[in-house]
C-alpha cells in the first residue's frame, strides 16, 4: 500500500475509536478525520468539500424543512383516529400502528414521525396496551418503512448521491420498495404475532416500583404538618403511582425511606412515579419544590417538555450541575427517568447517559433552544402534547405529494423536487421563524459532507480496491454469499459508527466486489443501504431507538431480545430479494 493509503487508514481507524467512546459530537469527529487527510494531501480541497455540494445533501435538508411543514401544520392529525387500538391485545394494537407508520416513514423523515407518535403511544395506554409493548414495534416500522421509497431514510438519498457521482444512474424512487414491502409485512407480523411477547409488560398493571418511572425530589418545608413524624404517619407509604425512595438530610446524608424513618424540614424525599404525581405530591402541605421556578414565571407561562439525551451527547458523564442546566437552556429539570437502574444522590448529582428522559419545565423558547441542540437531545417533546392541524395543513401534504410525483415519475430530479417542495412550504407560510431554523438538522448535513469527502478518500487511496479483494476471498462460495459477507460488514460498521459513515465507507468497496465479480452493482448498493440502516439490536444504533428507551421504560437487552429476530428478517428478505431481482 502507498503512504496515502496506510495515512488513511490511521485515520479512519482513530474515527472509529472517537466515535465508539464519544469523545465528541459526530460531525465534529468526521470533520476532523477530514481535516487530517485534507492537510496531509491525501485528498485536495476540491475533492473533500465536494460532498457538501453533492445533491444528496441538497435533498436531505430539503426533506427536513419539507417534514417540518407537515409537523407544524398537524397535516397527520388524522393518524391518531388511523392507528388508534380498538382494544388491550398487544397483537392486533401493533399491527395497526405498525403499517401505516412504515408507509409515512417510506415518505417522511422517520424522527419527526416518531416524535409524533410517542405521546400517543403514552395516551393510549389508559385504554390500550401498555406503551412497552407499541414504542419498539414503533421504532421499527420507522425504520423499516424508510425502504419504501428513495426519500424514506437519508442513508437512502446518500447512496444514491453518491451512485450519481460516480456516473452510475443511481437508485430510481421505488428500487428499494423491492426490499422494503416484504420487509415491513414480514416485521410487522413477527411483531404481531410473537414478537410481542418478548417486550416487557410495563403498564399501569404492574406495582410503581417495577414501572420506575421519573425521579424526582420534593423538600419538606419548615411548616410541614408532618415535621417530625414517621414515613408511615405522613402518608407517604401508600401514594398510588409513585413511591418514596429514599430521604436525604440538610447535611446530605441519605437514608432508606424505612416506615419508621423519620421526616425532619429541610429533608429532601426522593420519589419514583409519573409526571402526575409530580404536581399531586407538590400539591401537599408541607412539601415544596427543589428547584425554583424558571425566572420566577407564573405556572400558566410554563409548560413541561420531556427530553432524552442523545448518544455522543455533550451531556453524558456529566451532571446537571456541572452543566449549568437551568443557566444554559433557560429550564429546570424536576425529574429524570431512568429505567435500568435506581439511582444514588440528588438529580444535580447523578451525572447523565444517553437514552435519560429529563421532565423540564420551562417557557414556550424552550423547545427552540433544546431543539437546535440535535447532537445532544434525542427528542424534544411536549407533555401530552398533540399538535393541532391548521388551515394550511392540505397546503403542506400538496406540496409532500407533488415533490414526491415529480421525484417518482422522473419529471424533476430528486433534489431539485424536494427543494421546490421546501420553498414552497417556506412561500405558502407552512414554516417560518423559527421553526424554520429548527427544522434543518446542521450537524447532519455536516456528517454527511465530511462523509462523503472521507469516501473519496476510500477510493482514491486504493483501500476501497484493497478491501474488495479481501471481501473476495469468499467469492468462490458464489456472489450470493459474498453480498451477504457485505451486507453484514456494513450491518456491523453502522453498530460502531454512524449509519450513514458506514454506507459511504463501504459502498465503494460494494462497487469495487461487483465489478471485479462481473456482476450488476445494483444488489451490492442495495445491501449497503439497507445493512447501513438496518440497526435494531441497541438502543444507540438509531435515533427513534434511543427515542423510545426511557418512555418505554426499556433496558438495553429488550432491544437486544426483540430485535434479534427482526434483524434476521431484514438480512434474508435482502439477500433474497437482491439475488431474485438483480443477481
Amino acid at each position: 500500500m502507498t503512504w496515502q493509503a496506510w495515512y488513511t487508514l490511521g485515520a479512519l481507524a482513530l474515527m472509529v475509536g472517537a466515535l465508539v467512546k464519544g469523545v465528541a459530537r459526530t460531525d465534529l469527529v468526521l470533520l476532523g478525520t477530514l481535516g487530517l487527510l485534507l492537510v496531509a494531501g491525501v485528498v485536495g480541497p476540491e475533492a473533500a468539500f465536494a460532498g457538501f455540494a453533492n445533491p444528496a445533501v441538497v435533498a436531505i435538508g430539503s426533506l427536513f424543512v419539507v417534514a417540518a411543514g407537515v409537523d407544524r401544520t398537524g397535516a397527520l392529525g388524522f393518524v391518531d383516529g388511523l392507528l388508534r387500538p380498538r382494544s388491550r391485545r398487544p397483537g392486533p394494537a401493533i399491527l395497526r400502528l405498525m403499517l401505516p407508520t412504515a408507509l409515512l416513514s417510506g415518505v417522511l423523515n422517520n424522527t419527526p414521525i416518531v416524535a409524533m407518535l410517542i405521546p400517543r403511544v403514552q395516551a393510549w395506554e389508559r385504554d390500550g396496551p401498555p406503551a412497552s409493548k407499541l414504542l419498539i414495534p414503533l421504532s421499527t416500522a420507522a425504520i423499516v418503512g424508510g425502504w419504501l421509497t428513495l426519500i424514506g431514510t437519508s442513508t437512502n438519498v446518500v447512496v444514491h448521491g453518491l451512485l450519481l457521482a460516480e456516473g452510475l444512474d443511481g437508485f430510481g424512487f421505488f428500487t428499494l420498495t423491492w426490499v422494503g414491502v416484504p420487509a415491513v409485512l414480514l416485521v410487522a407480523l413477527y411483531y404481531g404475532l410473537v414478537g410481542h411477547r418478548l417486550l416487557p409488560d410495563r403498564g399501569g398493571r404492574v406495582s410503581a416500583a417495577d414501572q420506575r418511572g421519573y425521579h424526582f425530589e420534593l423538600r419538606v418545608s419548615a411548616t410541614a404538618p408532618f415535621a417530625g413524624r414517621s414515613v408511615e404517619a405522613a402518608g407517604f407509604r401508600t401514594l398510588g403511582d409513585a413511591y418514596l425512595a429514599r430521604i436525604r438530610s440538610k447535611g446530605g446524608e441519605a437514608r432508606d425511606a424505612a416506615p419508621e424513618a423519620v421526616l425532619l424540614a429541610g429533608d429532601v424525599l426522593s420519589f419514583v412515579g409519573g409526571s402526575a404525581a409530580f404536581d399531586e405530591l407538590l400539591g401537599r402541605p408541607g412539601l415544596e419544590r427543589t428547584a425554583p421556578s424558571v425566572d420566577d414565571a407564573d405556572p400558566p407561562e410554563l409548560s413541561l417538555y420531556e427530553v432524552v439525551v442523545a448518544a455522543g451527547s455533550r451531556l453524558e458523564g456529566k451532571t446537571l450541575r456541572e452543566i449549568g442546566f437551568r443557566e444554559r437552556y433557560g429550564g429546570v429539570v424536576l425529574a429524570l427517568r431512568r429505567r435500568a437502574e435506581d439511582m444514588e444522590g440528588g438529580l444535580g448529582r447523578v451525572p447523565l447517559r444517553a437514552g435519560d428522559l429529563l421532565l423540564v419545565e420551562g417557557r414556550r423558547a424552550l423547545a427552540g433552544r433544546l431543539a437546535t441542540l440535535s447532537d445532544d437531545f434525542a427528542l424534544v417533546a411536549p407533555v401530552g402534547h398533540v399538535r393541532p392541524v391548521t388551515s394550511r395543513a392540505p397546503v403542506a401534504l400538496a406540496l409532500l405529494a407533488g415533490a414526491i410525483g415529480l421525484a417518482a415519475f422522473e419529471v424533476l430530479p430528486l433534489a431539485t423536487a424536494t427543494f421546490a417542495a421546501a420553498l414552497g412550504m417556506i412561500v405558502t407560510g407552512c414554516l417560518r421563524g423559527e421553526s424554520l431554523r429548527r427544522a434543518v438538522d446542521v450537524p447532519v448535513l455536516l456528517v454527511i459532507g465530511a462523509a462523503l469527502g472521507i469516501g473519496k478518500a476510500v477510493e482514491t487511496t486504493g483501500l476501497a480496491a484493497l478491501a474488495a479483494q479481501g471481501i473476495e476471498t469468499v467469492s468462490v462460495m458464489g456472489p450470493v454469499v459474498t453480498l451477504l459477507v457485505v451486507y453484514l460488514i456494513a450491518n456491523g460498521l453502522a453498530e460502531l459508527i454512524t449509519n450513514k459513515a458506514s454506507a459511504v465507507l463501504m459502498l465503494p468497496v460494494a462497487l469495487a466486489v461487483a465489478t471485479d465479480l462481473g456482476v450488476d452493482w445494483v444488489p451490492f448498493a442495495v445491501a449497503v443501504t439497507v445493512g447501513s440502516a438496518a440497526s435494531f439490536l441497541t438502543p444507540i444504533g438509531y435515533q427513534t431507538n434511543l427515542m423510545v428507551l426511557a418512555p418505554g421504560g426499556y433496558r438495553y437487552t429488550d432491544f437486544a431480545r426483540s430485535g434479534l429476530p427482526v434483524s434476521l428478517i431484514v438480512c434474508a428478505v435482502t439477500v433474497t430479494v437482491c439475488v431474485w431481482v438483480w443477481l
